[in-house]
């Protein structure tokens, strides 16, 4: 990328008031906010607060409301000028955000920016609820929120207490090139499994590396979790196909559970149903209300 489209953008925006700076945590003038994340644009729509949104990231497709606002690109691949051609008066951003350079650009603009942190568990989620509704000047509301989604989870996580034969998940993010690509430890995929009263059968890694075949067999998963309407999807048959993973008890069951990407691992406001859904596919009737 040149600097040049970069630096003219920027200049545009000379004439507003105050750089922002790390310290930002409340938004001056919430009027024109940019959301980068879909579980950040749906904290905003659960708070009522959507209508200081004028743009939104290719992630953020829940509520479809949020689909008629204009799409500034994948939240990890943004270009700079994108973001500020929609003439925002804030950036509302999920941590992950990126690639760093344009997101450097973006916090030395003239824009404030303000980051959400991204937590994959139950407290994290109302972390992000609070901080999202502070950024707004919304914190009476992300509070009753908070407390809402506090009670829906201590629920949801309650219905799978009772269970004493836990599954093994093994969480799939790609079979590209007959590689396993699956999810270790400080990862949505373990963070849900966790949620749903399921063992991550991955051990020994953190983030999401390619497996070996031993380590896969090793890993004896009792059922594949994989994604929906989250980039190219998972084959079944070039799944089960894969030796390692049919030498498995999910493989020679072939037990494989698919949930929509961003419902599964939005880490926000539907995450109790969410919890609810998985604790369903993997137990049955075990589960209780």
């Amino acid at each position: 990328m040149t600097l040049a489209p970069v630096l003219s953008v920027l200049l545009a925006f000379a004439a507003l008031p105050a750089r922002a700076n790390d310290g930002t945590t409340v938004f001056s003038d919430p009027s024109r906010i940019a959301s980068i994340g879909g579980s950040v644009t749906e904290i905003v729509y659960a708070l009522g607060e959507e209508g200081h949104l004028v743009a939104r990231d290719s992630t953020s497709y829940y509520p479809k409301a949020a689909l008629k606002l204009p799409d500034v690109g994948y939240m990890r691949a943004l270009s700079p000028e994108g973001v500020l051609s929609v003439n925002p008066s804030g950036i509302l951003a999920l941590h992950g955000s990126g690639p760093k350079e344009a997101v450097d650009v973006l916090k030395k603009s003239s824009v404030p920016f303000i980051e959400v942190p991204e937590h994959y568990s139950h407290d994290g989620i109302l972390e992000k609820i609070r901080i999202v509704g502070r950024a707004l000047g919304a914190d009476a509301k992300a509070e009753k929120l908070a407390a809402d989604m506090d009670a829906k989870l201590k629920a949801a996580e309650k219905q799978t207490a009772s269970i004493k034969e836990r599954k093994r998940i093994l969480f799939v993010l790609s079979t590209q090139g007959g590689k396993i690509l699956a999810a270790g430890s400080d990862t949505a995929g373990a963070g849900i499994i966790k949620l749903a009263g399921a063992i991550n059968a991955v051990e020994g890694f953190s983030g999401y590396k390619q497996m070996s075949d031993e380590a896969i067999v090793t890993a004896r998963p009792d059922v594949i979790l994989a994604m929906k309407n989250a980039g190219r999807p998972i084959s079944e048959d070039e799944l089960f196909a894969n030796p390692s993973i049919a030498s498995t008890p999910a493989g020679a069951g072939r037990k494989v559970i698919s949930m929509d990407g961003g419902y599964l691992l939005g880490f926000g406001p539907r995450t109790a149903e969410a919890i609810h859904d998985l604790a369903v596919a993997l137990y049955g009737d075990q589960v209780t209300d």
